[in-house]
């Protein structure tokens, strides 16, 4: 008898592809299934992976048939509450790419039946697992407070991007689907309560239905004065010049996230190099009796970092590690959740036009 833990893989896109490749590696998993809509996708995967595993076009028929011990959803986020809650029924663990959900309602609900179902969540903030961005948070500590905090990810995309993208933007807007991971390291850096949320959104393209955004900016205030904020634009019109910021500045000096190679054209379309970091420069605010400074920048070389299937597998080792070492998951759930009501504050905001205190 196989004590292998026996996982539905769903979704085949860049996340779902990545997972379902750790997953393949991994001794202790065994892939009992693929689920997509789109035939050509999983049937691609599969072959890529040896063409050993059942296929399903049907999330539900797929779970019914293959009582699968975890389930990994890397869907789109408008099916992450359904698709995850089922599983919990089925008495499953999940894993579950970011966004949690659409909204907080729904992120608060799939916690809650994780919670009811004594089973694991683990959900895909893959900076998490990224060393160079667990150094960055390390050194944004050092700092001083009140942090200032500076982070975007824009992605000029066209052809297959771009149909993602819109298919996305159908679901949630670029602010809530990105954000999420970058306001989670703003928390991580200040270790304080977000109080207050702002948000601007524009709709660049007739290409997108007309309720929706395709650009977004937040603004987010912490109770200890810390301050950041974060913008993520999609689409064809964007502009590559400053697509990769990462930016913290403290009383003592800053860090800066420096990604020469990672910056280049075509690279903000580029999943491997949204994750890039290359090297961190320090700079160090401590002046002399004339105002010059007293140390030159340093540079921290990350040119040897994990790349993103490599992520992807170390996300799937610590989901691994929180089954079998039956780790508690409480502050993992609840920092999803915190990450969720800060996005969804500043899409709020951009709505109603009027700032949300948390």
């Amino acid at each position: 008898m196989s004590n292998k833990i026996r996982i539905l893989c769903v979704g085949a896109g860049n996340m779902g592809s990545s997972h379902a490749r750790a997953y393949h590696k991994l001794d202790a998993f065994e892939i009992v299934g693929i689920v997509t809509r789109s035939p050509e996708s999983r049937g691609k995967l599969n072959e890529e992976l040896g063409g050993a595993y059942p296929e399903f076009g049907d999330f539900h028929e797929a779970l019914a048939e293959t009582s699968p011990d975890a389930v990994s959803i890397s869907t789109y986020p408008d099916t992450h509450g359904p698709y995850a809650e089922a599983a919990f029924e089925a008495g499953a663990h999940v894993f579950i790419e970011k966004p949690l959900a659409e909204t907080v309602a729904e992120a608060e609900s799939i916690v809650a039946k994780a919670r009811e179902s004594g089973k694991k969540l683990v959900i895909g903030y893959i900076l998490r697992v990224h060393p160079s961005w667990i150094r960055f948070i390390e050194i944004a500590r050092t700092l001083g407070k009140p942090l200032v905090m500076r982070m975007n990810l824009n992605q000029q995309s066209s052809g297959a991007a771009w149909e993602t993208h819109r298919n996305l933007i159908s679901s949630i807007s670029p602010i809530v689907d990105c954000g999420v991971h970058y306001v989670d390291v703003m928390c991580q850096m200040t270790r304080s309560r977000p109080v207050r949320v702002s948000g601007l959104g524009a709709r660049l393209t007739d290409d997108i239905p007309e309720d929706k955004i395709n650009y977004g900016h937040l603004q987010v205030a912490f109770e200890d004065g810390s301050v950041g904020w974060y913008e993520a634009g999609w689409g064809p019109m964007m502009s590559e010049m400053a697509f990769f910021v990462k930016d913290v500045v403290g009383p003592k000096g800053c860090v800066t996230i420096e990604a020469k190679d990672a910056g280049g054209k075509g690279a903000s379309a580029d999943v491997d190099a949204h994750s890039k970091t290359e090297s961190l420069r320090i700079h160090h605010s401590e002046v002399d009796e004339k105002r010059e400074f007293t140390k030159e920048d340093e540079w921290i070389d990350m040119s040897d970092e994990p790349d993103h299937d490599e992520l992807c597998f170390r996300e799937q080792e610590y989901f691994l590690k929180a089954i079998q070492e039956d780790l508690d998951l409480g502050d993992h759930m609840e920092d999803a959740l915190n990450s969720m009501r800060i996005v969804a504050a500043a899409d709020e905001s951009y709505r109603t036009g009027k700032t949300v205190e948390l």
